[in-house]
């Protein structure tokens, strides 16, 4: 693989895939050494079947809009050629995964899983052992992180891929990042389970106890301040 990543998610016209559901958007931004680049790859999809109601509440796509767009099929060559070869990073990976999985196998046996194309990351697993025991949906993680997510009135592939891409690059850089220990940017110097504790038995440390020069220097300090 190479060191190119790609951000990406997807809007459906429901939740599972074994119930007919089938993808309406997909929305891929490119990161190659951690700069989010201006190559995109962005489609709406015909599905070829209605959209949920519940799922259009979330995304805002309806019959109407979709009826005119390409179907899976005519993109896929397209698509599988943008993420060949790339790590792709996702929230909650198994929705969205099982998802592609699923219109792959429409194609036929012959256009295999997403996995023979790349590998992925999820990062709803990352952020989850970053932040144990709190929120990590992607808004909550663009609170914690400082990524503006007001434009997110409704949920939209490729606006969601470009807040994620941030969130990425936050998560596993920023703060996480620094290391007294030598080991920087891997992206686990803040993993609580590598944090080296001192031993509660240690040696105090000597405190060097200052001279009657250095006192009469304080003394004068003081005066000084308390006048001004």
């Amino acid at each position: 693989m190479s060191g190119r990543q790609v951000v990406l998610d997807t809007e459906t016209t429901g939740m599972e895939p074994a119930q007919g559901h089938r993808i309406i958007e997909i929305g891929c931004v490119e990161v190659v050494a951690r700069r989010v680049t201006e190559d995109t790859f962005h489609r709406y999809l015909n599905p070829e079947r209605p959209v949920d109601e519940g799922a259009q509440s979330v995304h805002g796509l309806s019959d109407a809009f979709l009826a005119d767009k390409p179907r899976f099929e005519e993109v896929a060559k397209i698509f599988v050629d943008y993420i060949r070869g790339a790590e792709l990073i996702i929230h909650n990976a198994p929705f969205d995964v099982g998802f592609i999985d699923h219109e792959l196998r429409q194609l036929g046996p012959a256009w295999g899983r997403l996995e023979d194309y790349c590998t992925v990351t999820d990062t709803l697993v990352l952020a989850r052992r970053l932040h144990p025991g709190q929120r990590c949906s992607l808004d909550a993680l663009c609170k914690r992180y400082g990524v503006d997510g007001s434009r997110r009135e409704l949920h939209g592939a490729l606006l969601d891929a470009e807040l994620l891409a941030d969130v990425y690059l936050a998560m596993t850089g920023g703060q996480a990042a620094l290391s007294l220990g030598g080991d920087a940017g891997d992206g686990t110097a803040g993993d609580p389970k590598r944090i080296r504790r001192l031993p509660a038995d240690r040696p105090r440390l000597r405190v060097p106890e200052p001279d009657e020069e250095e006192r009469a220097a304080h003394q004068r300090f003081m005066a000084k301040l308390s006048r001004a």
